[in-house]
């Protein structure tokens, strides 16, 4: 196995974190009898050899004793040699990983009909990605699909069959293979394997009835699949995570397969999820959730009838689909509003649910009370209030109690109290205040402005807790309509740091523009990033009375990242009213960064005709089916709210064309 690893230099390559000199241990642990040794080797590979799935000269050097060791039927955990070689050369963009590996190819040939199904399914994937011959590849996996005897491996053939003929679209023999695998004799999951692959490689052969076929399918493999009772004991976050993933992962895989190669076909993959969420196995129902969110963040499609299905899982006493179901309405914000009645329910059935407490840290929002107030059910009130009495109230309720708006204004003394309470000395102040004047900004509550000005006696100027909370005080009042009363105090936060926030407040209070426009002009120029951003902002407050600032603005909206361009221009038209130096500033924006499109809409929406000439990117954003964020990789909770939103100023722009 290890025949000439002593020849190879190590001490010369490098890995992720300097010398590979201890590769040749780690190589050589992995045939130990140990297992917390080959753990400890697995992982020293996967964290320095091949760190985040990184290429080293390490990396290469490890490839062919990593072949041998895969072979050795006497090696233990073979199947994680297997994946590491497969990472090396599927997961990696350097062209020498993949032709290292592809040197190795025959190693997952003869892997194929390993006793080890575990080491037959990883192999199954790799003799495609590694093989050079589509012919030969073809005839290994035709030749072994008949002599295979495990399920899971059978999965995992049907797979590369779909990643083969998607690799090699010429050779067509693997697409009449996988619809032969889609239709009797052979069994529900390998059927609906095979329509997934025949999704992601050939949709014109699949069948007319489509999802009525994989819903049967479903609930066919669903009633052969033995029972699994759920675990219990004491709520840690490792336990909790567990619960939330769906515990029949290979149908997970399977649905998620189908619903991917879907797209954007949303209404065919509604009807998918409506008959997975309507299933006897509770399972199932606990996948299509999963399912169920992936649609809602990346498409825009009438989410009515699923999110009502999701909410009839909350009656349940399946505690793993209960919590899944929570989970996800807690991202759809107003889009949960068909499912209200049942979080209500729950909600009034189970006081245990109000508040969260892991074994470690400060008491959460339950996640139904949060999806309801998020839904802005005014029904959430008289719980909150409760909560909010207690001794001990979560840190974060305020954020969840402003999504209520005015309907929380039962809620505004409470929020008072709580926000006098706060010690003005405290290092970390604007913890507990940020979310309470989140809340009273969103009820409207005037009468909280003496609290706010509390949190204003003595504003530092520095870069500490405490200004954060001058700051947000600052807005808060702004908002409010209630700057007047602290007229004096604004007058002094002119020359610090916060002068920006303070300017904008007073305008507000007075609309004496020459009396603020100084500050403004300075912080424009002068200011601290974050200071700078502000004052563009207020500036357009001002509108024609800021004309000064116009040369500074146009020059911010011609340089810098997205972000500066699109509010330096939304100033621009708000002082200048002109939209020639705007427009092309909006359109190069709106296609070179997605979330500058919330602001640019709003903006457009306030120019009235002279949006016209964006007219185009409105409507376009208004018929296409994605989310506007679904393209960027990442996931924010609150994304699916934004790109509401957003749809909504874009029909407000239209409207005003």
């Amino acid at each position: 196995m290890f025949t000439g690893i002593d020849e190879v230099d190590w001490a010369s390559l490098r890995h992720a974190y300097g010398s590979a000199e201890d590769v040749p241990g780690w190589l050589r642990s992995l045939a130990s009898a140990d297992a917390a040794e080959r753990q400890t080797a697995l992982d020293g590979l996967y964290g320095a050899v091949h760190h985040e799935g990184n290429v080293y000269d390490s990396t290469l050097a490890c490839v062919p004793f990593l072949g041998s060791l895969a072979v050795r039927e006497a090696v233990p955990d073979r199947v994680c040699v297997v994946e590491l070689l497969v990472s090396i050369g599927a997961e990696s963009d350097d062209p020498r990983a993949r032709e290292a590996v592809h040197a190795h190819a025959e190693v997952f040939v003869s892997l194929l009909a390993d006793p080890d199904a575990r080491v037959r399914r990883a192999a199954a994937g790799a003799v495609v990605r590694f093989l050079d011959s589509p012919g030969r590849v073809l005839d290994l996996l035709r030749q072994r699909i008949p002599a295979e005897r495990d399920d899971r491996v059978l999965l995992a053939l049907t797979q590369a069959l779909g990643l083969c003929a998607r690799l090699h679209p010429a050779h067509t023999a693997a697409l009449d293979v996988l619809a032969g695998q889609s239709a009797p004799p052979h069994g529900p999951g390998l059927r609906l394997a095979a329509l997934g692959q025949l999704a992601l490689a050939a949709p014109d052969r699949l069948p007319s009835d489509l999802v009525p076929t994989a819903v049967r399918l479903l609930r066919d493999r669903s009633a052969h699949r033995g029972r699994h009772p759920e675990r219990t004991g004491s709520d840690t976050l490792v336990r909790r995570i567990r619960r939330l993933r769906p515990s029949d992962e290979e149908g997970a895989q399977l649905l998620r397969t189908l619903h991917t190669a879907l797209g954007d076909r949303a209404d065919d993959r509604t009807a998918l999820l409506t008959g997975q969420l309507t299933s006897p196995d509770p399972l199932d129902r606990c996948n299509a959730v999963w399912m169920a969110a992936a649609l809602f963040r990346g498409w825009r499609t009438d989410c009515a009838g699923p999110v009502s299905l999701l909410g009839a899982q909350l009656g349940t006493d399946h505690e793993r689909l209960r919590d899944a179901a929570v989970s996800v309405l807690a991202e759809l914000f107003d889009l949960a509003a068909p499912a209200a009645d049942d979080l209500h329910a729950l909600v009034s059935a189970r006081p245990d649910l109000w508040t969260h407490r892991w074994e470690r840290g400060a008491p959460t929002l339950g996640g139904p009370l949060k999806a309801l107030a998020r839904a802005g059910d005014p029904r959430a009130v008289p719980v909150l209030a409760q909560v909010l009495a207690g001794a001990v109230a979560p840190v974060t309720l305020g954020y969840e109690i402003a999504h209520l708006g005015p309907a929380a204004a039962p809620l505004a003394p409470a929020l008072r109290h709580r926000l006098g309470r706060i010690p003005l000395d405290s290092p970390a102040a604007d913890t507990p205040a940020a979310p309470l004047l989140s809340a009273l900004e969103a009820i409207g509550d005037r009468e909280a402005a003496p609290e706010i000005l509390r949190l204003l006696s003595g504003a530092p100027d520095g870069l500490g807790t405490r200004c954060a909370v001058a700051g947000r005080a600052i807005g808060t009042l702004d908002a409010l309509g209630a700057a007047a009363q602290a007229a004096p105090v604004l007058r002094d936060l002119l020359h610090t740091r916060h002068a920006a926030a303070a300017a904008g407040a007073l305008w507000s209070a007075d609309g004496d523009a020459s009396a603020v426009l100084p500050s403004l002009l300075r912080e424009l120029t002068q200011g601290e990033p974050d200071s700078r951003r502000l004052a563009v902002r207020q500036l357009g407050r001002l509108g024609p009375s800021a004309r000064a600032a116009l040369p500074e603005l146009r020059r911010r909206a011609g340089s810098g990242h997205a972000g500066q361009r699109t509010s330096a221009a939304c100033a621009l038209w708000h002082i200048g009213r002109d939209p020639e130096p705007v427009l092309p500033v909006f359109r190069a924006a709106w296609s070179d960064s997605p979330r500058t499109r919330g602001p640019i809409a709003r903006c457009l929406a306030a120019m009235g005709p002279a949006a016209a000439p964006l007219r185009d990117l409105v409507t376009a954003e208004l018929a296409a089916p994605r989310r506007h964020m679904a393209r960027e990789g990442g996931y924010g909770s609150h994304d699916i709210a934004r790109d509401e939103a957003l749809l909504r100023s874009c029909a407000e722009v239209l409207a005003g064309l």
